[in-house]
């Protein structure tokens, strides 16, 4: 993870400034929260793109750019502003790495790890961006290869994790764990989650895995319910390669990249993943450590802490 400092008191007044505005509008509070950051980035110079989708469920004033959201749609802007939970986050990851343009969340779900700022900010967020009062780190990601009869068959990436699993309840999958070209373990499992990071806190933390501060470059390897004497998390260098092969007896599997995105996996097919050549650039604008926001996040109970002695 690699910072960028971008603060400045240089104030826009014209709209050469633009910032691209990405909403969760299936929930109301979140349309509310959408048309005040709209008002106060306007009120203050700084032009809006909306994608036309979302742009339906708003109500907004003619100056704002209603656009169609193709892979160029964040070309030009400063910043991608997001309204909502976990995966309105994720979506705007999506267009984040795509463009480069740096990522800011506003969480209105319930965890909100990606996010920066809480519904209750909205007036502080405004005034950030408008002074450019915020720094930029890079997250991790990881590519994401489906190989089947030795062949490339699909290509995905991921900023969380990727994910093998059992496409059907009834049987377990039967896969061989991998890194770095040699063999791990055979078990029987509802999956495997291969994360980064930043997903630690995600499927992986779910599924057993251990939490893992945003500075360290790593991969993760986390079985999901797994029959087999060692099947514990493995955490590896962040040159590593991590496969999982699915084996030819066993049921179908799928592939879920950040819980978006999925594709169906045949008996026999390899699954790859290895650091991503694309980082998802995060906007902060905070200076607070990661463990005062592990702690408050899962709201961790830390009464009777006294610190170091002075």
């Amino acid at each position: 993870m690699t910072t960028q400092n971008t603060n400045s008191t240089e104030r826009a007044g014209t709209t050469d400034r633009t910032v691209f505005l990405l909403t969760h509008t299936g929930r109301q509070a979140a349309v509310r929260s959408a048309e005040l950051v709209v008002q106060g980035l306007l009120r203050n110079g700084i032009g809006v793109r909306v994608p036309a989708e979302e742009a339906a469920d708003l109500s907004l004033p003619s100056a704002v750019q209603v656009v169609e959201a193709d892979a160029g749609v964040v070309e030009g802007c400063e910043l991608l502003v997001v309204l909502g939970g976990d995966g309105t986050l994720l979506r705007g990851a999506e267009f984040a790495r795509a463009s480069g343009v740096p990522l800011l969340g506003v969480n209105l779900g319930r965890v909100g790890f990606l996010a920066e700022a809480e519904r209750d900010d909205l007036e502080k967020v405004v005034h950030r961006v408008v002074d450019r009062s915020y720094e930029v780190e890079e997250r991790m990601t990881i590519d994401v290869l489906v190989r089947n009869n030795g062949g490339v068959v699909h290509r995905d990436w991921a900023l969380n994790e990727a994910s093998v699993e059992k496409a059907a309840r009834e049987r377990m999958l039967e896969v061989v764990a991998e890194v770095d070209g040699r063999p791990v373990s055979r078990f029987g499992c509802d999956g495997v989650v291969c994360a980064t990071p930043t997903g630690s806190t995600a499927y992986a933390f779910s599924a057993g895995g251990p939490v893992v501060w945003p500075e360290v470059e790593a991969l993760l390897m986390v079985p999901i319910s797994a029959h087999a004497l060692f099947a514990k998390p493995l955490l590896t260098t962040p040159d590593s390669v991590l496969a999982v092969e699915v084996q030819p007896q066993t049921p179908n599997g799928v592939l879920w990249c950040d819980g978006r995105r999925t594709v169906e996996l045949p008996a026999g097919a390899r699954v790859e993943v290895r650091r991503g050549e694309v980082p998802v650039r995060l906007a902060r604008l905070h200076h607070a450590s990661f463990t005062d926001r592990l702690v408050a996040k899962f709201a961790l109970p830390v009464a009777g802490w006294r610190g170091a002695p002075h």
